[in-house]
């Protein structure tokens, strides 16, 4: 295995690479664009790769199906870290374009929510036709096959292109959420404000079926940050789901939850427990987080601490032993 080789959703000039380069350690590795998340995935799985940066999660569109998909299938992955890093487009153009000339576009499918409503209101009649990627998109407009590109400002120089319009977003604020993806391995240590990644799939269709698989997590006071169906392929109705949820697989409450879903669940594939991004965690640690708190300073509820979980468990052995 290539130890120093870091793959990522490319061509260059991606969101993803931009994510990629924020990482310190990018700065001693070989980043190695892949045409899809398939292909960079498959690089780690292997052994071209340590690791790959894929997005996962949009804060407009939502989850991103194909990396979902990717990580219930196939030879297992796990998530190590996540980068959160703000969207805004530009509209790249040939030099010489001018906002009349503009009869199609293109960009990555996830783009085109992101950009809906300005497309609506200054290219209504422009054609859009989507691209692997945004960079893709770029290249596509480099070699005539479109008139304009959504992408990031940062990937004109890249593919001799100017930046018509900048700052182009239909959402304030909006973010991607990007995994740093590598083999299995012992997850690290808990830094108090993690979070765990899992896919499960339910038994049989019945009523309350979801209901059953998240009473496992609510009734140990462990918060979802995210829940994504997926169907499986084996028919209309047949669906696993992805679900990040709040601490870390050493939590007592996340475990147990863990636990709680493999005894009902037919499949459930452990993602990886990982810090979040976006949180200070010497300041969670100074708050003691872990000890009453949950992650991001949220109060954990009565009976779900690390404590508890282990002054129950002593109490049963107790009770087991008669000294009850």
């Amino acid at each position: 295995m290539s130890a120093t080789r870091y793959t990522y959703l490319g061509p260059e000039g991606t969101f993803t690479e931009a994510a990629l380069r924020t990482l310190p350690e990018a700065a001693t590795r070989e980043l190695v664009p892949m045409v899809s998340v398939p292909a960079a995935l498959d690089a780690v799985r292997n052994g071209e790769a340590a690791a790959a940066l894929v997005p996962i999660e949009n804060s407009v569109e939502g989850g991103v199906t194909a990396t979902l998909d990717e990580l219930a299938s196939g030879e297992p992955l796990m998530i190590y870290r996540e980068v959160l890093l703000p969207i805004a487009f530009a509209l790249l153009v040939r030099p010489g374009t001018k906002l009349s000339d503009v009869k199609t576009v293109t960009g990555h499918p996830v783009a085109q929510p992101q950009v809906r409503n300005w497309l609506r209101a200054h290219l209504p009649d422009a054609l859009w036709e989507s691209a692997a990627s945004n960079a893709d998109g770029a290249r596509l407009v480099q070699e005539g096959r479109f008139d304009a590109a959504f992408a990031g400002e940062f990937a004109a120089a890249t593919y001799g292109l100017e930046p018509l319009v900048t700052e182009i977003h239909d959402a304030e604020n909006a973010e991607t959420r990007f995994v740093l993806v590598g083999r299995p391995a012992r997850p690290a240590a808990p830094t108090g404000v993690d979070k765990t990644s899992v896919v499960i799939w339910q038994r049989d269709d019945h009523p309350g079926a979801l209901l059953e698989l998240l009473q496992e997590f609510a009734v140990r006071g462990v918060n979802l940050m995210l829940l994504q169906s997926r169907p499986t392929g084996a028919g209309i109705g047949n669906y696993c789901f992805a679900i990040d949820a709040e601490g870390h697989i050493a939590d007592r409450r996340v475990g147990e939850a863990l636990m709680g879903l493999k005894r009902i669940c037919p499949k459930v594939r452990f993602l990886g427990s990982y810090p979040q991004a976006g949180v200070d965690t010497a300041a969670a640690a100074e708050q003691g987080q872990g000890q009453g708190q949950g992650s991001g300073g949220r109060a954990l509820r009565p009976g779900t601490s690390d404590a508890e979980f282990v002054d129950a468990a002593e109490w049963l052995a107790r009770c087991q032993d008669g000294r009850a």
